[in-house]
C-alpha cells in the first residue's frame, strides 16, 4: 500500500509541472532584418568627388609627353573626364575625398614655348579637344573658383609665388601671320598671383597707347600692371572671380569689399584678340626642391 502512495505522489508532482510548463510564455523567436542587397549599387571607383565640370578644360603637366618628345603632356576631352584614374594624372591631378576638391601639384620640369616654368594648370576649350575655339571680350565671359593654396616651396615670408588664374590672349591665324610669329601665342591679358598669402592681380597695359593696329598684336606692344588686394587669404580657400565684357575688366575677392575694375585704353585695344580662361597651379620657381599644392573646391566659367 504505501508503494502505491509513493507512486500517486510522484505522479501529481509530474502533472503539476507539466501544468506550470504550459503557463510560461516563451519568447517569440529574434527577428533579423533584411540584408538584401541586390538593388544596392555597387560605389563606383572611378567617381570623382569634386563638383568641377572638366568637359571644356584641357590639363598640361609639368612632364613629357613622350621619351621623344619634350613638349608638357596634356590630357584633353574626354579622357580628363576620367581622371581618378589616368595614370599620368595621379602625381600630378588628383581628389582630396577629404576636403572635396580637386589637387593640382606641380614641381618645376617640362615648361611651355615662352616659358621657363612648369605647371599643373587647366586650359579652357570651349570646343573640347580643340585650342581654335575661343572668345574675345565683345563675347566676354566669367570665371568664378573656390580654392585654397595648400602647401608651397620657399621659407616665412619668402614663399614661392603661384599663378591661380589667368585669361591668356591668342592670335588667329591671319593675325600670326600678319606679324610674322611662328605661333598663336599672345600675352595673357589677366595673371593672378598667390603671393606670400596675398592676392595680385596683374592686367597688361599698352607700353605706347597710340601704337598701330598692326603693333598692337605684338608681345612687346604690352607690360604688366600690378594691383594688390588687401585681404591676406594664406593658406585658407577664398573665392575669386574674374568678369571680362566689351571694353571692361574686373577681378574680386568674394565676401570682400575688395574690387579692382578697368575699362579704358587698355582693355578698349585688348579686344583685338581672342581669349581663353586659365586655372590651376603655375609655380613661379626652377629651384630643384620646388614645389606647389593648390586646392579647387569649385570652378565655374560662363559665356
Amino acid at each position: 500500500m504505501q508503494r502505491f502512495y509513493y507512486i500517486f505522489v510522484i505522479f501529481a508532482i509530474l502533472s503539476c509541472a507539466n501544468e506550470a510548463k504550459d503557463e510560461i510564455a516563451l519568447p517569440d523567436p529574434p527577428a533579423f532584418p533584411d540584408i538584401t542587397q541586390d538593388d544596392e549599387e555597387e560605389p563606383d571607383p572611378s567617381a570623382s568627388y569634386s563638383n568641377i565640370d572638366l568637359n571644356n578644360w584641357k590639363v598640361t603637366l609639368p612632364i613629357p609627353r613622350s621619351t621623344s618628345d619634350s613638349r608638357p603632356l596634356e590630357i584633353t576631352p574626354p579622357e580628363i573626364l576620367n581622371y581618378p584614374n589616368v595614370e599620368a594624372l595621379k602625381d600630378f591631378m588628383f581628389d582630396d575625398t577629404e576636403e572635396g576638391a580637386i589637387v593640382f601639384y606641380t614641381t618645376p620640369g617640362v615648361s611651355t614655348t615662352n616659358s621657363s616654368y612648369s605647371r599643373t594648370e587647366l586650359r579652357e576649350q570651349l570646343q573640347p579637344g580643340s585650342n581654335s575655339v575661343n572668345w574675345t571680350f565683345a563675347e566676354g565671359g566669367t570665371m568664378q573658383g573656390k580654392l585654397r593654396v595648400s602647401n608651397v616651396s620657399g621659407n616665412t615670408g619668402n614663399l614661392d609665388r603661384i599663378i591661380i588664374m589667368q585669361i591668356h590672349g591668342r592670335l588667329s591665324n591671319e593675325q600670326r601671320d600678319l606679324i610674322g610669329e611662328d605661333d598663336n601665342n599672345a600675352p595673357p591679358v589677366v595673371k593672378v598671383y598667390w603671393d606670400d598669402g596675398k592676392i595680385n592681380f596683374r592686367r597688361k597695359v599698352l607700353v605706347d597707347e597710340s601704337v598701330n593696329d598692326i603693333d598692337v598684336l605684338r608681345t612687346s606692344a604690352w607690360e604688366d600692371e600690378s594691383h594688390w588686394f588687401n585681404t591676406e587669404v594664406g593658406f585658407e580657400p577664398f573665392e575669386l572671380k574674374i568678369t571680362a565684357a566689351n571694353n571692361y575688366l574686373k577681378c574680386e575677392i568674394i565676401g570682400t569689399e575688395e574690387v579692382f575694375e578697368f575699362s579704358d585704353v587698355h582693355t578698349q585695344r585688348w579686344g583685338v584678340f581672342e581669349n581663353y580662361f586659365k586655372a590651376g597651379n603655375y609655380l613661379i620657381s626652377t629651384d630643384e626642391d620646388a614645389f606647389s599644392e593648390v586646392k579647387y573646391y569649385e570652378l565655374d566659367v560662363q559665356h
